[in-house]
């Protein structure tokens, strides 16, 4: 009778450790939803974005959806993936340019 060979598992801290993956910069470049101006999201001032998104979504050939639900898309893609990287000023101005974006739509609530 033969004895069965103990199968070990490797130890946690052996396993190869992958690079992180930055997945959004791809999604934020590549995506279907717009084609974006550079620098779009480092503007100061919450008209300008929002005039920048606005231009951007009607000019796209890319884009799937409506030009206002595409751009808030991306707006609100950038807000969220940002995390804790974007400081509250930051954050508050881009929060203003979806209210900017919705008037030059016509959206306003």
């Amino acid at each position: 009778m033969k004895a069965k060979a103990k199968r070990t598992r490797r130890p946690a801290n052996r396993q190869r450790q992958r690079p992180p993956r930055r997945w959004s910069a791809r999604v934020m470049k590549t995506s279907n939803a717009l084609d974006l101006e550079p620098g779009v999201f480092t503007q100061r001032s919450p008209k300008a974005i929002a005039a920048s998104l606005k231009r951007s979504a009607l000019a796209s050939g890319r884009r799937k959806a409506e030009p206002f639900q595409s751009a808030m898309s991306m707006l609100s893609f950038h807000i969220n993936r940002s995390g804790h990287g974007l400081g509250p000023e930051r954050r508050r101005i881009l929060e203003r340019a979806k209210v900017e974006l919705r008037k030059l739509f016509g959206r306003a609530r």
